[in-house]
């Protein structure tokens, strides 16, 4: 959902189902129709969603802002400019947090900003306008919001991961693993898989986790390890508690 969403819901953090709000950051889900109370007053789902995100995420701009440079497309240095010019900083409060140039400089900064974002517009424009006659395009398999590792292991397509599923989960994917691939690609295939196995937003305890894996592959340590390295699971520093990581 996250990467089909519209520019305008991707602002908003949430899109509107037939039924229900459902957020984009971590796929929480708010029935249309029923009124939810918090601290004695109530609110309705619309609003009850916007809450949910200013309380879990803080922001949506928080949130994006925190996603790999190669997912953002932003430098570090671009980063911190972004998130100061989002607090309200004027020209000179950003030089002085940053210790670099003048005020002039934060300026031409902010110019170098606004030409990426008209770039970015007619980039957006150009691949719209590209789905009605390329013919050959292919659909790639989706980037992990909170992807560790943003490269060609993604050049994946959805035929090639059906292929791949069933050579390594040949009774179906809620069996066994056959074995854990050896190619990296192979691997986010199968990992994006086993994370199906898991809710949104359920802490695990750690005999959890591994009764889960277990049941997926033998080597249940290589596969948490894995899913951690990927960042499709995140844990408490002890290893005492598992979540999806979104």
């Amino acid at each position: 959902m996250f990467w089909g969403a519209s520019q305008d819901e991707l602002k908003q953090g949430y899109i509107e189902g037939k039924n229900q709000y459902v957020c984009l950051l971590c796929g929480s889900a708010i029935e249309k129709g029923i009124v939810y109370p918090k601290d004695g007053i109530l609110y309705e789902a619309k609003r009850y969603m916007r809450m949910h995100i200013e309380h879990a995420h803080r922001s949506v701009f928080e949130y994006l802002i925190d996603l790999d440079k190669k997912l953002t497309g932003l430098t570090d240095h671009q980063n911190r400019l972004l998130r100061l010019f989002y607090q309200g900083k004027n020209d000179a409060e950003v030089q002085g947090e940053m210790g670099i140039g003048s005020p002039s400089t934060i300026r031409n900064h902010r110019f170098v900003l606004k030409e990426k974002e008209r770039q970015a517009k007619l980039f957006l424009a150009l691949m719209e306008l590209l789905k009605d006659k390329d013919e050959y395009a292919q659909a790639f398999i989706p980037l992990h919001q909170k992807a560790r590792m943003v490269d060609d292991r993604y050049n994946v397509t959805e035929d090639e991961k059906l292929t791949v599923l069933k050579k390594y989960f040949p009774k179906g994917s809620q069996d066994a693993l056959k074995s854990f691939p050896p190619k990296e690609k192979q691997r986010l295939i199968i990992l994006q898989e086993i994370m199906n196995r898991f809710e949104n937003g359920r802490k695990y305890e750690e005999k959890e986790i591994n009764q889960i894996l277990g049941a997926v592959y033998h080597d249940h340590v290589l596969l948490r390890r894995y899913l951690i390295e990927y960042g499709f699971l995140d844990r408490k520093p002890d290893g005492s508690q598992y979540w999806l990581k979104k």
